[in-house]
């Protein structure tokens, strides 16, 4: 039994290895009302980050509202065809790569995880129009030669209730894009996404608690990963499929790591230290396993001068003492 263990996790690391070409150290590129200039790109590339995260948005009403709003005038340019089109032609004249990820936004931030529609007629038109929104970036990724993109973020009702649609985008995708494909499922989601053999990569939105205590140390969030680790790797090796982080990230605030996932306003203390040290637990964690592909940071935004610093507690590591940390472990993996 141990050699057939033994034997099982060799072919999962061959498997999923073959499939990798290089480590992805990205960041989630944060859409902006302006259009990006070179200013904007160095401080990506001085991090040592070789992938980044495009996100043009599309927006619904509420969690049962079934059109999808997007492409109009009224958003802001990087969240447009239009803006994604310009952000991804300037960083790839810098040579990053880039993971086209349209994703929904519920007016007043409603989780989407939620999204459910009333009736029948409701889930035809909202699948209408999400169909319309994936397929129009499907085209962009496509004409933009762009290596990965993600058909849909944190939508597990969505998944769950309407299972033979995601079946067929997934192969109306693959027949106008040519590149890789990932779902970012929530990290409490991931297990029962029931079309990961169709994709190229399992994607987890990576926000999974690791620790109760208000200022985690690095061997508390270690000790943390290790049941989700174990799991992450066990997804690998059934679907035969690389993990990737399509987002991961902390707050530099005290109990960090307690629920990595929240985006409210909270005052918590700003514990810049927390955020350094889980961000160099999860690289140290995952990014030397063969069968995880790497990830997306949450997140960047494209005024970097303007951001972040040593009084902010929300997500963003710029400016920051995890800023480093993170130009650190990607520049020894370039």
């Amino acid at each position: 039994m141990k050699r057939l263990g033994l034997l099982l996790l060799c072919l999962l690391q061959f498997s999923c290895s073959s499939q990798i070409d290089e480590k992805i150290n990205g960041v989630s590129f944060v859409a902006s009302r302006d259009e990006v200039t070179q200013k904007n790109i160095d401080p990506v590339i001085k991090v040592n980050a070789n992938y980044v995260a495009v996100m043009p948005f599309g927006f619904i009403r509420n969690l049962s509202s079934p059109n999808v709003i997007f492409d109009t005038e009224r958003q802001w340019f990087g969240e447009t065809k239009a803006g994604a089109k310009q952000y991804i032609a300037l960083l790839q004249k810098n040579d990053i790569k880039i993971m086209l990820k349209p994703q929904l936004w519920v007016w007043r931030g409603e989780f989407t995880g939620d999204i459910k529609m009333e009736s029948e007629s409701d889930w035809k038109e909202f699948e209408s129009t999400y169909r319309d929104f994936i397929m129009t970036y499907a085209k962009l990724a496509n004409e933009m030669n762009v290596e990965l993109y993600c058909i849909g973020t944190e939508l597990e009702e969505f998944v769950n209730n309407r299972p033979d649609f995601w079946a067929s985008l997934i192969e109306d995708v693959r027949s106008i894009y040519k590149g890789k494909l990932t779902y970012a499922a929530n990290w409490d989601e991931y297990t029962r996404t029931p079309f990961w053999p169709k994709l190229d990569f399992i994607g987890v939105d990576a926000y999974f608690p690791l620790s109760e205590a208000q200022y985690p140390t690095k061997e508390e969030m270690q000790a943390g990963w290790q049941k989700w680790k174990s799991a992450l790797a066990d997804t690998a090796l059934n679907h035969e499929k690389p993990i990737l982080f399509t987002e991961y990230g902390y707050r530099s605030m005290d109990y960090t790591a307690k629920k990595p996932w929240l985006v409210d306003r909270n005052e918590m203390d700003v514990n810049l230290e927390a955020q350094a040290d889980a961000t160099q637990v999860i690289f140290d964690e995952f990014w030397k396993e063969d069968w995880f592909a790497g990830g997306f940071v949450w997140k960047w935004f494209i005024d970097h001068d303007r951001v972040g610093g040593t009084e902010n507690n929300r997500f963003t590591p710029q400016n920051k003492p995890a800023e480093a940390v993170i130009r650190a472990h990607y520049g020894r993996l370039r």
